[in-house]
């Protein structure tokens, strides 16, 4: 096991899990004092068996990349992803500036979508058990992400799309979406409840974003989209 870190232009900044990393203009890794930055724009934790990063700021966003397996996304204020690959490059810009770093973590293990603690048969927490039609609803949103390298969010179709795609009909997709969000919900992934402006859309952004970074759906599980047509 190697000691995670963050690399910002070549030095290292341990991290360590008992307590929370803070980046921004005046935190634990001062990038620069730059006035368009946050104090403390973005923090490293450890909770729950995980790493996880978090956008603490009010009005920046960060893009966080993993070219290995293909995701991307964009962390958004407020908003918290898992850092379950390994590694991690999150870039942002602030007025005129832009920066880029590294996070470094042992990557969490997957074992048949599910991330596991490294004790077998010990799921980690904040990862939902889901039904098959449930996993399939993800991997159909998802399957842009997961079949090329680099493909973001504007990817992800649209519900009626989706539908078509599997075969299903609106009200039986709305109501699988409507039952995985909830799951979600409940293990406090951010984003998944409307209201608030919050538009449809969104909702399925956050759900695909969390279950690809999470290695929740992978590569691995796309033939399920055909198989779940062929039954329709």
């Amino acid at each position: 096991m190697t000691e995670p870190f963050v690399d910002y232009c070549g030095e290292r900044f341990p991290l360590r899990p008992d307590v929370s990393f803070s980046i921004g203009r005046e935190a634990d890794l001062t990038v620069d004092d730059n006035p368009y930055l946050h104090r403390r724009f973005l923090t490293v934790h450890h909770d729950n068996g995980m790493w996880w990063l978090s956008n603490v700021g009010a009005h920046l966003s960060a893009s966080v990349a993993t070219g290995d397996v293909g995701f991307s996304a964009t962390l958004a204020p407020g908003a918290r992803m898992p850092l379950v690959l390994g590694r991690a490059t999150v870039v942002f810009s602030a007025g005129p500036t832009t920066y880029e770093l590294d996070i470094h973590t042992d990557p969490v293990a997957a074992s048949g979508g599910q991330l596991t603690d490294g004790h077998v048969g010990r799921t980690t927490l904040g990862v939902p058990s889901l039904t098959e039609s449930q996993r399939v609803l993800i991997v159909v949103l998802a399957e842009e992400m997961l079949r090329r390298d680099g493909t973001g969010a504007s990817a992800i179709p649209s519900s009626a799309d989706a539908a078509a795609r599997l075969g299903w009909s609106m009200t039986k997709f709305n109501r699988k979406l409507d039952n995985v969000c909830d799951k979600f919900d409940q293990i406090g992934v951010n984003g998944m409840r409307g209201g608030g402006g919050r538009l449809a859309s969104n909702r399925r952004v956050a759900l695909v974003e969390y279950a690809v970074s999470s290695r929740l759906v992978t590569r691995a599980d796309l033939p399920l989209i055909d198989a779940e047509r062929a039954r329709n």
